[in-house]
């Protein structure tokens, strides 16, 4: 009987599981646009169009650099309201050595130019004859795929990290809805595919800790790390090394052996000659092309050393901490932006007063996260364009709702919060989504919504508070009772 009533729960959330990766998949594929919106989505399309069509890196061919010209009714490479984009095609380009290529990190083309290859055998397609199907499928297997993988891994991570039933599901779909996760879904970007490889290395670094805590075999886990960590330092060299070099440090710290260190090592290191090969075969540099300004100078272009992101860009040390402090809260703020990471400074607390098991982990997530903000607000000045947020934050959103999972489990009293803040969220993610990542202007009312979720929010605090003392008055006589 035992053994059946056990059986029946554990039967309802292998279900509930599978419900959740189907729905990450609808949501996924009902996101995906069929045109590039944006310079960024567009050079990136470039190259893998070239690589199939015309077996090239240069993309001075594609139809998102000289865009055709195409009837009332035929399917165009970019959305037909944006002139510009249909006029002068993608800016984000280099100029090297005659040909241009695109900005962005090579290797997840190679993937995309695989799924293209195979779609081009079925169909007797291109990219030239049908942009709108082809946009639509490596939207699909780029940023719809990395979401889909990123949600499905927070569920688990909830599961791993024995969160009840209700709180995995609240956790994912706060995380899928209430995020700038589903708006950067929509379009092909590095960014979105960044946090569906750091997702699941933390729900890997979960299952690892929990094997090295009770002395069992490791087992494949450092490996697997450290391929997810050696693929994130392809995707983005701005927090991909930084990431890298965290996981590290704690594969060291919980294995202490020489062989998972060398399973890590040894699983990375190809993804990282991968990457550096075919940087320097582009641009004959091993840092990254798109560091060098003299690949910028190409008639039209509107980038130059005083705005390229890769060195110091401040007049002054006050410069840069204001500039920091806006990354963070300010118009286009990822605190802002996320709600619900406004929690994140009590998980700090109590990781320092009470020392999880998770200690290491959620150590691993603060050097990350706070690494790739001060790098990128130590090179940059242009608060990553015009997009949604910061784009290059969003791959933090592991990390940030990592640390809640540990705060959500042992501190439950801030269930509350954290449903008030994510409904926030699920709010301003209605307008990001409606207006794509690639917004020209703020979200419509962020300060009077702002102003909203911190009196909302404190309202919250001022419930919770009161009830704490209720419960306190009325405890004593309970006890006597007791007694």
């Amino acid at each position: 009987m035992h053994q059946r009533m056990t059986a029946e729960p554990e039967r309802h959330r292998r279900w509930i599981g599978c419900a959740v990766v189907c729905l990450a998949a609808v949501v996924a594929v009902a996101s995906a646009r069929s045109y590039a919106g944006s310079w960024n989505d567009g050079s990136r399309l470039a190259t893998v169009e070239c690589l199939v069509d015309y077996h090239t890196l240069a993309i001075d061919r594609s139809i998102f650099v000289q865009v055709p010209l195409t009837g009332r009714n035929e399917p165009t490479p970019y959305c037909r309201h944006e002139r510009d984009l249909l006029t002068s095609g993608t800016g984000d380009k280099l100029f090297i050595k005659g040909h241009f290529y695109s900005d962005k990190s090579p290797v997840p083309a190679l993937w995309l130019a695989g799924v293209y290859q195979v779609w081009e055998w079925l169909t007797g397609l291109t990219a030239r004859a049908r942009p709108d199907e082809f946009c639509w499928l490596m939207t699909l297997a780029s940023s719809g795929l990395a979401y889909g993988i990123a949600v499905t891994c927070l569920y688990f991570l909830g599961r791993r990290l024995r969160l009840s039933l209700c709180v995995c599901l609240l956790l994912a779909g706060s995380f899928a809805l209430a995020t700038v996760a589903l708006p950067y879904a929509q379009y092909v970007n590095n960014h979105i595919l960044l946090l569906g490889a750091t997702t699941p290395l933390f729900l890997v670094l979960t299952r690892l800790a929990e094997n090295a805590r009770a002395g069992r075999p490791v087992g494949s886990a450092p490996a697997l790390v450290g391929g997810l960590a050696g693929l994130a330092y392809t995707i983005d060299l701005g927090n991909g090394p930084i990431l890298l070099i965290g996981t590290g440090i704690l594969i060291l710290i919980r294995c202490r052996r020489i062989l998972p260190v060398s399973g890590f090592v040894l699983a990375a290191l190809p993804w990282l000659v991968l990457h550096h090969a075919v940087n320097y075969a582009v641009g004959g540099t091993f840092k990254p092309a798109n560091a060098v300004p003299e690949y910028f100078q190409w008639p039209g272009c509107t980038f130059n050393a005083s705005n390229l992101t890769g060195g110091w860009q401040h007049p002054s040390v006050g410069h840069f901490l204001w500039y920091a402090a806006e990354l963070l809260v300010g118009k286009k703020g990822f605190l802002g932006h996320n709600p619900a990471l406004f929690l994140l400074p009590a998980a700090f607390v109590y990781l320092a007063r009470r020392r999880p098991a998770e200690g290491p982990e959620m150590l691993l997530a603060i050097f990350w996260s706070l690494g790739t903000w001060l790098a990128y607000a130590a090179t940059s000045n242009n608060a990553s364009g015009l997009c949604c947020s910061i784009r290059w934050f969003v791959p933090l959103l592991a990390a940030g709702y990592y640390v809640l999972a540990v705060l959500l489990r042992d501190l439950p009293r801030y269930r509350v919060d954290f449903l008030t803040l994510s409904g926030w969220g699920l709010g301003i993610a209605v307008f990001t989504v409606w207006y794509g990542p690639w917004m020209k202007h703020m979200v419509p009312f962020y300060w009077p919504i702002q102003a909203a979720v911190l009196l909302t929010w404190g309202g919250v605090h001022i419930w919770r508070r009161r009830r704490q003392r209720e419960e306190a008055v009325q405890e004593p006589p309970r006890l006597a009772d007791a007694a």
